[in-house]
C-alpha cells in the first residue's frame, strides 16, 4: 500500500469516530522524518483517545504497528508515529495552540471529507 493510501486510511478511521476538521498534509518534499501528517481534532480528551484507538485498530488489521504513541493519558494531544505517516489528534484548545496546519502551510493540505 502506498503512503498516500495509508494516510487516507488513517483519515477514514478518524472520520469513522467523528473526528473534526481532518487534514492530510503531504510533507514529503519538506521533511526528512515522514511523508504525511494527519491532523484532526476531537471535541474532548475522551473522543481524542477513541479516535486514536480507531487509527491503531485500522492499521493493525493490515499488520502495521506504531513506532511510538505519545500522549494517551488525557493529555489533549495524541501523536502516533507510523514512520512515513504521523497522526496528530488534538482537543480543541491544543489544536488551536499548536496550529500545525499553519506550520506546514507551504505543503499540500487536503481536507478529508469522507469517502
Amino acid at each position: 500500500m502506498e503512503n498516500k493510501e495509508l494516510a487516507l486510511l488513517a483519515a477514514k478511521a478518524i472520520d469513522s469516530k467523528k473526528g473534526i476538521d481532518i487534514k492530510v498534509i503531504d510533507i514529503a518534499a519538506k521533511s526528512s522524518f515522514a511523508d504525511y501528517l494527519i491532523v484532526a481534532g476531537g471535541s474532548n480528551d475522551r473522543q481524542v483517545g477513541s479516535i486514536a484507538d480507531a487509527v491503531e485498530d485500522e492499521y493493525e488489521k493490515i499488520g502495521i504497528t506504531p513506532r511510538s504513541i505519545a500522549g494517551k493519558n488525557n493529555s489533549g494531544w495524541i501523536l502516533m508515529d507510523y514512520g512515513d505517516i504521523v497522526v496528530n489528534i488534538f482537543n480543541p484548545e491544543l489544536r488551536s495552540r499548536y496550529n500545525l496546519e499553519n506550520v506546514w502551510g507551504d505543503c499540500e493540505i487536503t481536507d478529508y471529507t469522507g469517502a
